[in-house]
């Protein structure tokens, strides 16, 4: 007997020193009144371990909707939770391990916050996660820094260390959908499409938008998800 999935919540899943708030638009533009489960990052200092501590919070099956981390941590949920997993939407994210530089400058940035008062995310790494036309955007800036501020000093240093090299690289066998930017300044189209790849899909773009798609496009990213879920019966 088939699952009927009509009913199946969606796990929204935020990305890097980005709280639950991230979803609020994209919640409120959505469609329909489907249910939604807005998660946290807290709850371990390994993206295995963060998985298994929002999986145990969770109802039996469940549709995943990664963004940027998040997709790291969606694809960890399902490695270990695939009979549980109905579906996952992977937004603004990578299959790929940070760089060596990238690792230096997360490391290096913990480093300093731990030793001072921790004040969210700095304006300059802010603006390079929004489109251009965005950068200048001082409410929105200061809704992504308070995020940062919420989550403090301690989450800011455990998800800056995070290792991303162990999730699976294995064909994922769930219906998965892949969402870029088409502008999107840390992410590139090649990762998205590498995911796609991956995931035995082809990535859809959003235009004019920067990396963070559920502040800067809620409305479109809200009728992606609600015609795919619907054209998959989910």
């Amino acid at each position: 007997m088939p699952d009927n999935l009509e009913n199946l919540p969606v796990v929204l899943i935020p990305g890097f020193m980005l709280d639950e708030t991230l979803w609020d638009d994209f919640i409120a533009a959505f469609p329909d009144s489907r249910r939604f489960i807005p998660v946290s990052l807290n709850g371990g200092t390994t993206i295995q371990d963060i998985a298994a501590n929002i999986a145990q919070k969770l109802p039996e099956r469940f549709v995943l909707a990664g963004f940027s981390l998040g997709g790291y941590v969606a694809r960890a949920i399902f490695e270990a939770f695939p009979e549980r997993t109905a579906a996952m939407i992977l937004i603004a994210t990578s299959l790929r391990e940070d760089s060596p530089e990238q690792k230096k400058t997360r490391i290096a940035t913990a480093v300093t916050h731990s030793s001072r008062a921790f004040s969210g995310l700095s304006t300059m790494a802010i603006r390079k996660s929004l489109h251009a036309d965005l950068a200048d955007n001082t409410p929105l800036i200061d809704k992504i820094r308070d995020m940062g501020k919420r989550l403090g000093a301690h989450a800011f240093s455990v998800q800056s260390g995070l290792n991303r090299e162990r999730i699976t690289l294995k064909p994922v066998s769930c219906p998965t959908y892949v969402i870029a930017a088409e502008h999107d300044r840390l992410r590139s189209k090649e990762e998205a499409e590498e995911l796609a790849k991956l995931t035995g899909t082809c990535a859809v773009y959003i235009d004019g938008c920067g990396h963070l798609i559920p502040l800067e496009k809620p409305y479109e990213l809200a009728q992606l998800m609600y015609v795919w879920l619907n054209k998959k019966d989910l």
